[in-house]
């Protein structure tokens, strides 16, 4: 190979080391009447929120009968929805996942507190909470039962105690009494644990032992709920605030 060719190939081989950036800078040095563009480098971090804990597969892979029962079990209550983050969560416990589908089944599909006033406690609870994996599916139901979306929208921005004068003014205005009461209950108890006996009154005064029971048992389901919800970030809602779209 001749001189000439082995110093071209040299400086090929050189030129081919060096960075993008120290081409780029090689390119100035040799034109010095050129000045470099001035630029601004942004580096773009992505990334993907995802639940604590990997969800598992769907369609779920039981490990024996007892635990194919549960899936059908859990998949009836769904039926005609598929199953939700929340239950393939809760199923890498499969029998925690049955007492709970039975718990929340009971709650939701076998007491006799009214529609508006069930999905109203239990989206005081998110809120409260800042469940906004809850808030999602049950504010919907709450209109869906007659709940002005108006109201829910006010109710939403509520973080703060509900009995405050000037809270309770506006509230009252935009919610029945006993969808106030249902509320004032489910506040009292989600965020203080104890209900004052002024609240208990009202609700005692506007519903029967059984429904009184029932909106209690509700509240205190919904806030179980809930903190599971949160403390592993299921449906990966935690960040989003109220009005996100949901990611499932």
């Amino acid at each position: 190979m001749s001189l000439h060719a082995q110093l071209l190939l040299l400086l090929i081989n050189t030129i081919l080391s060096l960075s993008p950036a120290q081409r780029l800078a090689k390119r100035f040095q040799r034109t010095p009447h050129k000045q470099a563009p001035q630029s601004t480098i942004i580096t773009i971090a992505c990334t993907t929120v995802t639940m604590r804990l990997p969800y598992t597969p769907n369609p779920p892979q039981p490990a024996d009968p007892a635990e194919e029962a549960i899936v059908s079990r859990i998949t009836a209550r769904r039926a005609p929805r598929p199953l939700q983050p929340l239950d393939l969560t809760l199923l890498h416990s499969p029998p925690v996942a049955d007492g709970w589908n039975s718990f929340l089944g009971a709650v939701r599909t076998q007491t006799i507190v009214p529609a508006d006033l069930r999905e109203l406690a239990i989206s005081r609870v998110a809120v409260v909470n800042r469940a906004w994996y809850e808030w999602m599916h049950h504010a919907p139901l709450a209109v869906g039962a007659g709940v002005p979306k108006a109201a829910m929208d006010w109710l939403k921005g509520q973080a703060g105690d509900l009995a405050e004068p000037s809270v309770a003014a506006e509230g009252t205005d935009l919610f029945g009494e006993g969808q106030w009461a249902a509320l004032l209950l489910a506040d009292e108890m989600t965020r203080d644990v104890q209900v004052s006996d002024e609240t208990f009154a009202k609700v005692k005064g506007l519903f029967g032992e059984r429904e009184v029971v029932e909106l209690v048992a509700t509240v205190a389901c919904y806030n179980c709920v809930s903190r599971f919800l949160v403390a592993l970030d299921v449906g990966e809602r935690n960040a989003t605030g109220p009005d996100a779209p949901a990611a499932h």
